[in-house]
C-alpha cells in the first residue's frame, strides 16, 4: 500500500513527528503505544518478534529490499530531502517503521521463567547505554533483563538502533517499585551480585554463583545506590590493572563493564 508524500508536515506522517525531541517522543510514543525501528535489519527483527507494523517511511530506492516483509503495511514514500528533514540526519539504513508495542510481562512472570542468569539495571537513563547493554546480554546468553522504574526505554529509537535489534531478542520487564524491587528478585531464587568499581569487592570471576544469579548494574554516574549495594548478597568488581589505578583509571564505563561481566557471569552455564 504505497502512498507518496511530498510534504513533511503531512498529517499522515504524525507518528514520525519531532524525532529529535526526546521528551516529545516519549509522550507521543507512550500515548499511541508505538516505537520506531530504523533500518532494514532492525525492522525485520521487530516484525520477527511479533510487533505489528503501523506504517513505514522510506524512499523509493529502499522499497525492494523491504518488500518481502511489509505485506500490506502502509508505506509512505518520500524524497531523500524530506526523509533527512524529518529524521534530522541522513537515514543510511533507508527506512523508519512505526511499530506497535506489545504488553510487557510483569517482573513476577519474567522471573518465573527458566533464565538462570539475568541483569537488573538501576536507573540507567542513557538510551544508547541501555541499547548496548541489551546487545551484550543477548550476545553472551543472558536470559532476561529487569529494569528499575527510572531506566530508559529499551524501545526508544536510539536504544533499538544501538542494540541492532537485540532488544527484541531478550525478554525484559520493568519494576513497579524501586524500593523493594530486589526482594522480588531474591524471592524468585536469584543470588544478587552488585557490580561496583570498589576494588575491595570480590573479583567477579571468583564470586560464588549458584544456579540462579542476578547481576546488578548501576547508573552511568553514581553507580548502584547504597540501598541496592546493601541489599545485594555480595559486591563484586572487575579487577583493574595496578598501573591503570596509579594513573587514575579506576573503572570502566557501564557498557564495557556489562560486556565483561556478562561474559564472566555465563562461565558456569557453558
Amino acid at each position: 500500500m504505497l502512498e507518496h508524500v511530498t510534504d513533511a508536515a503531512d498529517p499522515r506522517l504524525s507518528d514520525y513527528t519531532g524525532l529529535r525531541d526526546v521528551e516529545l517522543r516519549k509522550s507521543l510514543e507512550a500515548e499511541r503505544g508505538l516505537f520506531l525501528a530504523e533500518g532494514e535489519k532492525v525492522i525485520r527483527r521487530a516484525i520477527g518478534a511479533g510487533h505489528p507494523v503501523r506504517s513505514v517511511l522510506t524512499t523509493r530506492r529502499w522499497l525492494d529490499p523491504l518488500a518481502d516483509v511489509l505485506g500490506d503495511a502502509t508505506v509512505y514514500v518520500v524524497s531523500d530531502e524530506i526523509m533527512s528533514g524529518i529524521a534530522g540526519f541522513q537515514v543510511h539504513r533507508g527506512a523508519l517503521a512505526s511499530m506497535e508495542r506489545l504488553p510487557l510481562p510483569s517482573v513476577a512472570t519474567l522471573l518465573s521463567g527458566r533464565a538462570e542468569r539475568i541483569l537488573v539495571l538501576e536507573d540507567l537513563v542513557d538510551h544508547s547505554n541501555v541499547g548496548a547493554i541489551f546487545r551484550c546480554a543477548a550476545a553472551l546468553g543472558v536470559g532476561a533483563v529487569v529494569l528499575s522504574p527510572r531506566c530508559a526505554d529499551p524501545l526508544y529509537r536510539r536504544a533499538v538502533k544501538v542494540s541492532m535489534g537485540a532488544v527484541f531478542a531478550i525478554p525484559y520487564a520493568r519494576m513497579d517499585h524501586w524500593y523493594d524491587g530486589l526482594e522480588q528478585v531474591r524471592a524468585a531464587g536469584y543470588r544478587l551480585l552488585a557490580l561496583t568499581p570498589d576494588q575491595h569487592a570480590t573479583p567477579l570471576d571468583r564470586a560464588k554463583l549458584g544456579e540462579r544469579v542476578a547481576l546488578l548494574l548501576g547508573s552511568e554516574g553514581d553507580g548502584l545506590s547504597s540501598r541496592w549495594l546493601h541489599e545485594a548478597d555480595e559486591p563484586v568488581c572487575i579487577p583493574m590493572s595496578a598501573a591503570a589505578m596509579q594513573a587514575g583509571v579506576d573503572s570502566l564505563n557501564v557498557v564495557a563493564a556489562a560486556a565483561i561481566a556478562c561474559h564472566s557471569l555465563m562461565r558456569s552455564t557453558v
